[in-house]
């Protein structure tokens, strides 16, 4: 009689996995799966079959070797103004025909404010050598916005996306120190660098989970193993490597994985500090364990001037706004005021990888009649 493999999150074999492989894996990972059992004292062979059988069910969203888009491509947040009428159809435009735009989430707030009416949030990347605000006008034209703001980011202070590491935490809970700042800066790669990074990023169906992960992507790029490995840790050195993660489906419930949702709410925090003070609140901010991003971006008079912007999630909302006015009174006890603040919930939601190989803009343009030289 063959065994069910559990695939359910509250398993405590899976959550000893995810809690790790969700996004503690950073760098060029050469041995992801051994890792991955090291740190939470299982064999590999158990880390494979629970890793498969999560993907398989749904569980486990998506299993790839992220990279650090923003050193890679102009990238930008961008809320764009739909009519109401027209919200759904953009939606589903920009999340299928646009392989450029990565998170499509429709958000709300809980009352009219500044900015309510852009109802439709997107991430934005543009490979290199093209123009973000040429495509962005594109985008606008074709869903039908009649307004947008492209919002790029010009720190980063917390990027980690680990839900189940992060159940449970009480408001407030920080690391000792604020957190790091990371600077965007955009790298050129060479033609086989790229080939590699394209063969290195793209995310593995189930029977590409093995032990010797990275043989066959070897194969792919064309080059030998010992090169490719070579090749990408030094695109690691170089910042361009993210982490390898497991993406959980943290919204949509499961029925094979107990029918359970790993969150429900997805809250973008708005702060407006004083002008200067935007890295001493961004690492305030980040050092928050419950934030999985937080960045310096300008919202403009769109947004009443925001300029620090973070992402929290949690199962119920009032868990959600526990934390954030944590957040709010440790501003004010480390002598950051703030006079504007706003919180932005996700409903709809649907997430991809933003494609960031130039030849994947150009086999876009050619697809919608676009001239690519017009595009840069």
């Amino acid at each position: 009689m063959t065994s069910i493999v559990p695939v359910w999150i509250d398993d405590p074999t899976n959550a000893a996995i995810l809690a790790e492989s969700e996004d503690r894996l950073a760098g060029f990972q050469l041995d992801p799966f051994g890792e991955i059992a090291q740190r939470s004292s299982l064999d590999v062979a158990t880390v494979l079959e629970r890793i498969v059988a999560m993907l398989r069910s749904g569980t486990i969203r998506r299993v790839r070797q992220t990279l650090m888009a923003t050193n890679l491509a102009a990238g930008a947040l961008c809320a764009w103004e739909v009519p109401a009428e027209r919200l759904s159809a953009a939606f589903d435009w920009l999340f299928n025909e646009d392989p450029f735009s990565g998170h499509v989430v429709i958000r709300t707030t809980d009352a009219a404010t500044p900015g309510s009416n852009y109802r439709l949030w997107t991430t934005l990347k543009v490979p290199q050598g093209f123009s973000i605000d040429k495509h962005a006008a594109f985008l606008a034209r074709t869903i039908g916005a009649g307004a947008y703001r492209l919002m790029p980011a010009h720190r980063l202070f917390a990027l980690g996306v680990g839900h189940i590491r992060r159940r449970g935490l009480e408001p407030g809970a920080r690391a000792e120190e604020p957190a790091e700042v990371i600077v965007p800066e955009v790298v050129e790669l060479s033609p086989l660098e790229w080939r590699v990074l394209t063969a290195i990023k793209r995310e593995f169906a189930a029977d590409e989970i093995v032990r010797d992960v990275w043989r066959a992507r070897a194969a792919e790029a064309g080059v030998a193993l010992d090169e490719f490995e070579r090749i990408g840790q030094d695109l690691n050195r170089r910042g361009v490597i993210g982490r390898f993660s497991t993406f959980l489906e943290h919204v949509k419930p499961n029925a094979n994985a107990g029918g359970k949702s790993v969150t429900r709410y997805n809250a973008l925090f708005h702060w407006k500090v004083a002008p200067g003070r935007e890295l001493d609140a961004g690492r305030e901010i980040g050092r928050h364990y419950i934030m999985t991003h937080a960045y310096w971006r300008e919202g403009g008079p769109e947004f009443r001037g925001v300029n620090i912007m973070g992402v929290a999630h949690g199962t119920e909302k009032e868990a959600v706004l526990a934390h954030k006015a944590a957040i709010d009174e440790h501003l004010r006890e480390a002598g950051i005021d703030f006079d504007y603040t706003n919180v932005f919930w996700g409903g709809r939601s649907e997430i991809k990888p933003s494609e960031i190989a130039p030849q994947a803009y150009r086999d876009f343009c050619a697809r919608f009649g676009l001239d690519p030289e017009a595009m840069r």
